[in-house]
């Protein structure tokens, strides 16, 4: 029998506590002590901050430019036209698909990520290449990144003839974790407005294939609220509790008082979550009271410097920062929500279990310099290690390639 593989971090303070300790990781887990008769690798953590590694639950790395030559976009305003979009940006595109995505995925691990979900667009103007290719990066990422595919039809599966076999042939080819749906009732309506045929799709694939399910939602006022009413009925009526998800969810942010109490209720009695990206201060989830009544709710990148948008790094404290900035965050709680939100909701959506520094727990963390976690969600400090299952993946912002390589010191 192979020797346990022990690290011991030492003197490390986990979530910014005043006293410092070591953190013990024995195949991938910590413990409370060292093994009798082990010869641990130890780092010396020199007083930094220990945090737990973080979760994008909703991420774009198909469509991205990051790392690539200037790409000048062009005025949009609807769906349609950023649709249109995607579909230009990716014939400007001269790096192959999975090198992009592995370059950006690669560089999400060494900012402190541990896990993705990713949206890859499936449309006859793509095939499956993002499928394919995401698989691929999925592979070389084994061990540093959970990586989650969900087959998207950013084009609808009604408004777009072919998308439909598509995503059946995504979902049949044991390549993905869940299928995708768009706007049910406005974007993929179709002509005669039925948007409940979509869901018809996409709920049976899942159920056929025993997929999960996430639906981008970006309808506001009942156009919105008719459909996730839907999903949550089907989800409940499917037995599909904690296995559906709905992104952004614009009309739930539209909600106060009583009318998003009653909403939250009926997700958390469905098992439905919510994702949201913090684009803005009006279309930002009411995270904090949405999870007080049982609601699971995680936090992403969405597109990171693509078509229809020049901005985003895939950086998760940056995208927890940015959750603050949105939600007016001032106190010490409100900052720590903000992390919560990017490192627990996204594991509790993802199902993965949450990286809390206690023995038992994964050995998935990050070290940091600074005062605490509130300052360090404001500042922004590099991530100067990252560990992924007892094991160094990046160190000051590079990453090494794996949890192969063993532990570093920290200089």
């Amino acid at each position: 029998m192979a020797a346990p593989a022990v690290t011991v971090f030492r003197d490390v303070r986990p979530y910014g506590a005043e006293r410092a300790v070591d953190l013990v990781a024995v195949d991938g887990l910590l413990v409370d002590r060292i093994p009798e008769g082990a010869e641990p690798e130890v780092v010396d953590g020199a007083g930094r901050i220990a945090l737990p590694t973080l979760v994008d639950a909703h991420i774009h790395p198909d469509k991205t430019a990051w790392g690539e030559p200037w790409y000048s976009r062009r005025p949009a305003g609807s769906l349609p036209e950023y649709v249109r979009g995607d579909v230009d940006l990716h014939r400007h595109q001269r790096t192959p698909l999975a090198e992009r995505a592995h370059r950006l995925l690669a560089h999400a691990v060494a900012s402190g990520t541990r896990a993705v979900r990713a949206h890859v667009d499936v449309a006859p103007a793509f095939g499956l290449a993002g499928v394919t290719g995401l698989a691929e990066v999925r592979e070389r990422l084994a061990g540093a990144l959970d990586l989650q595919l969900v087959a998207f039809p950013q084009h609808g599966v009604r408004r777009t003839p072919g998308a439909g076999a598509l995503l059946a042939e995504a979902a049949a080819s044991g390549l993905i974790d869940a299928v995708g749906g768009i706007d049910p009732a406005g974007f993929d309506g179709g002509a005669d407005g039925e948007g409940p045929a979509q869901l018809d799709l996409v709920f049976d694939l899942a159920e056929r294939y025993g997929l999960r399910l996430d639906v981008h939602l970006h309808d506001r006022g009942d156009r919105g609220l008719a459909p996730l009413r839907d999903i949550a009925a089907r989800t409940r009526a499917a037995g599909l509790a904690g296995r559906v998800v709905v992104s952004h969810a614009f009309c739930v942010p539209e909600l106060g008082g009583e009318r998003l109490d009653e909403l939250a209720a009926l997700l958390a009695g469905s098992g439905v979550g919510l994702t949201t990206v913090a684009p803005s201060a009006h279309q930002v989830l009411p995270f904090r009271e949405l999870r007080a009544h049982g609601v699971r709710v995680g936090l992403g990148s969405d597109g990171v410097r693509d078509s229809w948008s020049p901005f985003g790094n895939a950086d998760m404290l940056h995208r927890a920062h940015l959750l603050g900035w949105t939600t007016d965050a001032r106190t010490d709680e409100e900052l720590a929500a903000c992390f919560a939100l990017a490192a627990d909701g996204g594991a509790e959506l993802l199902d993965l279990p949450r990286a809390t520094l206690e023995p038992g727990s994964p050995a998935d963390f990050m070290l940091v310099s600074g005062e605490c976690l509130p300052q360090v969600v404001v500042d922004l400090p590099p991530r100067e290690l990252v560990v992924r299952a007892g094991r160094v993946v990046a160190r000051d912002g590079r990453y090494l390639g794996g949890p192969a390589g063993g532990a570093a010191p920290v200089e």
